[in-house]
C-alpha cells in the first residue's frame, strides 16, 4: 500500500477484505503472494500491497470464518498456505459488494450535487 496517500490507505483498510474475497471468488485458491499480486494487477499497479497489509487481512478473514487455509506447494516448489473462500465467505462477499455499491452510489450523488 506504500504508493497510496494516507487518505487512500484509510479507505483501503475498509475495502481490502472485499478485494481479497472477490479475488478468491474469481481465481479460486491462492497463496498470499498470489492474492496480493492479482489485486495489484487488477488495479493496473496503482495499488501496491505489502506483506504488512495482505497477511493481517488474511488472518482477520480466517478468524471471521470467511476464508480457510490449506498447506500446499507453490509454483516455486515452496511450502505455502493456500487461501480459499468458505461458504460463509461467499455469503459475506455478497454483503460486502452490496455495501460497497451503496457507498459508491452515495459518494456519486454527493459529488454530482444530487439529493
Amino acid at each position: 500500500m506504500s504508493n497510496l496517500p494516507a487518505s487512500k490507505k484509510e479507505l483501503l483498510s475498509g475495502t481490502l477484505d472485499l478485494l481479497v474475497l472477490k479475488t478468491l471468488d474469481t481465481m479460486g485458491p491462492l497463496h498470499g503472494y498470489g492474492i496480493a499480486r492479482r489485486i495489484e494487477q487488477m488495479s493496473a499497479n496503482v495499488m501496491r500491497l505489502s506483506q504488512g497489509s495482505i497477511y493481517p487481512a488474511l488472518i482477520r478473514l480466517e478468524q471471521r470464518g470467511w476464508i480457510k487455509t490449506k498447506w500446499g506447494v507453490s509454483e516455486t516448489n515452496r511450502k505455502v498456505k493456500f487461501y480459499s473462500l468458505t461458504r460463509t465467505g461467499e455469503m459475506q462477499l455478497q454483503v460486502e459488494v452490496a455495501s460497497w455499491e451503496q457507498t459508491l452510489a452515495l459518494v456519486s450523488r454527493v459529488l454530482e450535487g444530487k439529493a
